[in-house]
Order: structure tokens, then C-alpha cells, then sequence
């Protein structure tokens, strides 16, 4: 071991890591801040995908206020975030879990809002939420772990992918959603 760190390990020549993952209140004013730049992110995916535009602020403004997450805090479900350790206002990402029954009453956990900022991606946070979130659904005692999602946000479902979750059949009726994951926790 040199001291020098592998290039692996580094963001724009900055080394990466230093981020605590906690529980947060969803409704927090960093984590509404949060979750509006992951609202932006997607809204502007879909639009430049389907339009070849970004969103406009009126869409956003719209749009926005339906993206419920009420659901992600106890009773009901939870808010992780990715918390960096040297500058605890500072948030690099995000994930929900919520307590759910499926068609045959089985108790799941489905993951919900997992995003980490663009200029953090690639660094392992994504990973690093994922699985804390996975823990706790353990923690949880349910024995299966649901998502839906979208076809082009192809660099998540590359990540559930690579961490043992399947494409399965669709299980909700959500306007965006165009793909379904699943994975066993046992």
C-alpha cells in the first residue's frame, strides 16, 4: 500500500466516501430539496426522451406537489439519505422504503425515490443506499422486496440488476411505471 489512493477510488481527483446513511425526515426542507432535484432529473429524462425538450418550470411546478412521499415515514415507510460525514448539511442521495401487502397479503417493502446526484454517480452511493435500504426491509421480517420503475432509467435498473433483483410480471398500474423488479431477501 503506497498511501497514494487508486484512481478507482476517486471522484474529479477528490477521494470519494466520507457519507454516513441515516434515517431522515422526508419531509426535512434538504430532503424536499432532495427529492425535487430527483423530480427534475426524471421529468427531464421523460420530456427529452418523448419531446426532445426538458421540462418547464410550470410542469415542474405542477408536477412536483403530486410526487407523493408522505408514505415514505413511520407508520408507513422510511427516508434514507446519504449524509457526508466532514458536511452533514450537505445530502448526495437518497432512497424510500415503505411496508406494503401484495395480491396475497404477504408483507413486502418496495423501494421507492433511490437517486444520488449526478456529479456523485459511479462512486458506489447508489449501492450503498441500496443495500441499507434491503437491511432494512430485513429488519422489517418481510422475505420480498418490490419496485417499479422505468424503462429509461436504464442506470438503476443496471443496478438492481447486479445486486440480485429480477424483472418480474407488472404488479402495480402507476402511469411511469414500464418495468417491475423483485428480489428475495431470504
Amino acid at each position: 500500500m503506497s498511501g497514494v489512493p487508486d484512481p478507482d477510488d476517486l471522484l474529479d481527483g477528490v477521494p470519494v466516501g466520507g457519507w454516513v446513511i441515516e434515517l431522515a425526515d422526508v419531509g426535512a426542507p434538504a430532503c424536499e430539496a432532495l427529492l425535487r432535484d430527483y423530480y427534475v432529473e426524471v421529468s427531464d429524462r421523460w420530456y427529452q426522451l418523448r419531446e426532445g425538450r426538458d421540462s418547464t418550470p410550470e410542469e415542474i411546478e405542477t408536477g412536483y406537489p403530486r410526487m407523493r412521499s408522505d408514505d415514505l415515514a413511520p407508520p408507513t415507510g422510511v427516508f434514507l439519505v446519504a449524509r457526508r460525514a466532514d458536511a452533514p448539511a450537505v445530502l448526495g442521495g437518497c432512497v424510500g422504503l415503505r411496508r406494503l401487502r401484495d395480491g396475497s397479503g404477504a408483507r413486502v417493502a418496495e423501494l421507492r425515490r433511490l437517486y444520488v446526484r449526478p456529479e456523485l454517480r459511479r462512486a458506489g452511493l447508489g449501492t450503498s443506499l441500496l443495500l441499507c435500504a434491503e437491511e432494512v426491509a430485513r429488519v422489517w421480517g418481510v422475505e420480498a422486496m418490490r419496485l417499479d420503475t422505468r424503462l429509461d432509467l436504464e442506470e438503476a435498473r443496471a443496478l438492481y440488476l447486479r445486486h440480485g433483483w429480477s424483472e418480474v410480471p407488472p404488479f402495480s398500474d402507476a402511469f411511469y411505471a414500464e418495468a417491475w423488479y423483485a428480489k428475495r431477501l431470504d
